[in-house]
């Protein structure tokens, strides 16, 4: 298992596809995946993603609601992760002002991904792949496989893991992206 710190001075700022804002970039591998974290601060259309699944965390703010053709996905609530295909036509409405988002998207050929919450006193058993942990607020602390780490805010662990790895968290509440090869 290799654990390597992403740190926000490294960073990089990418533009939308379809230029109504910005996301920073947390980690990124090509055009196969990556993760971002993107202020939403007026209502609009999503970018268009076909062929990719995403995943995507309210981390700050509240309201953020997704119009899609077939109803709304309701990300009104933080650290509830929600799932749609990246080619599904989404227009945001805010309701209670600007918010912050994570945004994990994946090729859905060449990838599976997914993201989980870790809360202080909850255990993760991840499998083999690629699993960031990343910290949206204040400090947290959590184990790898027994071993202390602290993330202080917008930090990240970046795992690569050949085997299977359990992570507890013991303060704070961490965002856990996973990507694992298909």
């Amino acid at each position: 298992m290799t654990v390597t710190l992403l740190d926000p001075a490294h960073y990089i700022t990418t533009p939308w596809k379809n230029g109504g804002g910005v996301t920073v970039d947390i980690a990124v591998e090509g055009d196969i995946w990556r993760l971002g974290r993107t202020p939403i601060v007026a209502a609009g259309p999503f970018s268009d993603y076909s062929g990719f699944d995403r995943v995507q965390v309210l981390v700050a703010g509240s309201g953020l609601v997704l119009k899609t053709p077939d109803g709304e996905i309701d990300v009104r609530q933080p650290f509830r992760p929600v799932r749609f295909a990246g080619e599904t036509p989404i227009v945001s409405r805010l309701e209670s002002g600007p918010v912050e988002v994570v945004n994990l998207i994946g090729d859905r050929a060449k990838v599976r991904i997914d993201i989980r919450v870790l809360d202080e006193g909850r255990s993760l058993r991840l499998g083999p792949g690629t699993h960031i942990i990343y910290n949206p607020h204040g400090n947290s602390s959590l184990d790898v496989d027994g071993v202390r780490h602290v993330l202080t805010d917008d930090h990240a662990l970046r795992i690569e893991a050949a085997n299977a790895t359990v992570l507890a968290g013991k303060s704070g509440c961490l965002l856990v992206p996973s990507i694992n090869e298909i």
